[in-house]
Formats: C-alpha cells, structure tokens, sequence
C-alpha cells in the first residue's frame, strides 16, 4: 500500500497516573504509546486516510508496543529498531481534575537518533503530503537534518508539506527553536500553530495578523489552533473561522494533534476549506472526552455521533 500521508517523528512510551494527585500517591500507572506524528497518524487511519510513520524505536519492550499498536491501528509503520539506544518515555500526571503535567525522559533515546538515511524517500515522493513537526527537529541535529532532507524530497517531486509548529519549551529555546521553525514554516504548504507558537515566527497582535504573516511566508494554507476557541485559518488568502464544538473535557492532551489529523484527512478528501476546518474541530473535540492521546480519535462513524450527544443508542 502507498501512503497517502507520510510522517516521521518519536513515538515515546507513556505511563499514565491513575488517580488525580501528586504522582507519587498513585499506587497504578497505566500503559500506552504517545507521539505527535504517531497520534496523527493514528487520526488519519482512523479516518481512511493511508499514513505511513517514521521512527527509531529501542529494542525493548517500550519499542515493540509502540510497533503494535501503531500497526494494529492500521497505521503503516517504519519502525526502525535501534539496539543501543533505548525508547523514550513520558510520564503523565494528572495533578489536579483540571491540569495534566507531562515528564519527558527521551535524552539520547532512540528516537532521537533519527537521521535522514532512515527516511523512505520513494515513500515521501508518493505521498501527497508530507507532515512533520516543531518537535523532531529540537531532538538532535541528526534529527533535524531528516526533516530537511524529507522536506527536500517532497519539494523536489511536488508532494504537499504540512507543519504543524508544535514548539516545545523543554527541549529548546526560544532563541533556538525560531529561526529554524521560520526556515520549515517558509518551505510548508499547511502550517498548524497556536498563538504563541505563531508568535515565535511572525510578528502579529492577534491571530489574524499571526496567520496572514505566516501566509506571506509562502504557506497556501495557515491555521492558528486557539483550543477551547476554535480556530481561524487563512486559505489561499481568505479568512475562515472554524465552528467550535464543545464537550465534557476529560484530557485536553492531543486535541491539536486530532485537529490536524482531521483537516489532513479533508485535504486529502479534496473538500471545501469550510469541511477540512469542521472535520478538525469535529476531531479535536472528540478527542478530548477520553483519557488518552489518541485513544479518543474518531472513526467517520463517530463523527456523526456529535448530532446525538447525550442520547442512548440501541
């Protein structure tokens, strides 16, 4: 099967507190796997979207779960297993009923290792879109070379590059991190921030401004995700603003991740900018009513679930 969406990034293991408190009360963790791109393309998958992951994963029990679940997802996986590094981990704590914090233990992990000599490029040329994150790029230099390079590949053979900023402030700064994320933001078609995200790459005092700059840089297509807000986008030179969706909030952690997937999987659809920005919206609120980051992502089924909310279906 050719992947319609190719993607490469780190999956992490994740090990999740299960009571609310301080970590160290909760006397069971639970399980799963987490990524930004692997949660994307997860969302893909589920919506009948054809999307290839990337990754170096340990030779470990953590790596071997993350090739499960990605392929039992559906999700075509390049798992590349690197046995003298180990798979990174994320703790989750849910501290109060209302805040999550996350711990990141990925330092010279597998995924960082990541280079371009392990991106597929026959797959990148055959996609029609390319997607990567703010997040790859800070893990190493080697890291942040495979994004060039795959970004040069899908340049080269006409193939859509979606960047979803995504800056992370415990693995860089911000000094660090702007100018290489104006560099990938300038080579995109589709570029996701937030505000301040945006903030880092354009000047602007609202979310207007931030995406008619990051317009000018050369995108076709910017959206500023504004979380329980919704979202506004500039398309081709015209301002959209998504519907805002609002549901019981259980874990807001991969909202923005299932707001891509959802716009990646309408563009690939060919439908209407109105469409690709209530899909997304549709996702990201889904997203949110379960534990998880990306348990909660829906199937096109589920999406007509948001019409009969509250009722019993037998």
């Amino acid at each position: 099967m050719v992947a319609e969406v190719y993607t490469l990034g780190e999956a992490m293991a994740r090990i999740s507190s299960t009571t609310t408190g301080p970590l160290r009360h909760s006397p069971l963790m639970k399980l799963g796997i987490a990524g930004a791109e692997a949660n994307v393309a997860i969302g893909l998958a589920r919506l009948g979207v054809a999307a290839e992951w990337s990754g170096r994963v340990g030779d470990d029990e953590f790596g071997r779960l993350i090739t499960s679940v990605l392929r039992g997802e559906g999700v075509l996986t390049d798992a590349i297993v690197d046995g003298t590094a180990n798979t990174g981990l994320l703790i989750k704590e849910r501290r109060t009923a209302g805040l999550s914090r996350v711990q990141y233990y990925r330092a010279a992990s597998a995924g960082s290792r990541y280079a371009p000599a392990d991106v597929d490029d026959a797959a990148v040329e055959q996609a029609e879109i390319l997607h990567v994150t703010g997040i790859t790029p800070a893990l190493s230099d080697s890291a942040r070379a495979a994004v060039e390079h795959a970004i040069d590949v899908a340049s080269a053979a006409g193939t859509t590059v979606s960047f979803d900023v995504n800056y992370r402030t415990g693995l860089w700064s911000a000094e660090e991190a702007a100018p290489v994320l104006r560099s990938i933001a300038a080579r995109a078609d589709i570029v996701f921030a937030g505000h301040s995200e945006a903030g880092l790459i354009v000047d602007g005092e609202d979310d207007w401004q931030l995406a008619e700059g990051l317009a000018a840089l050369g995108s076709q297509q910017v959206v500023i995700k504004r979380g329980r807000a919704g979202a506004v986008a500039v398309i081709d030179g015209t301002r959209f603003t998504a519907p805002l969706y609002v549901m019981d909030e259980l874990d807001p952690i991969g909202a923005g991740d299932a707001f891509t997937a959802g716009y990646l999987a309408e563009w690939i659809a060919k439908a209407s900018p109105e469409q690709m920005l209530q899909t997304a919206s549709q996702c990201g609120a889904f997203s949110v009513t379960v534990e998880g980051d990306w348990e909660g992502l829906p199937t096109r089924d589920d999406l007509n679930l948001l019409t009969s909310m509250g009722e019993v279906q037998r």
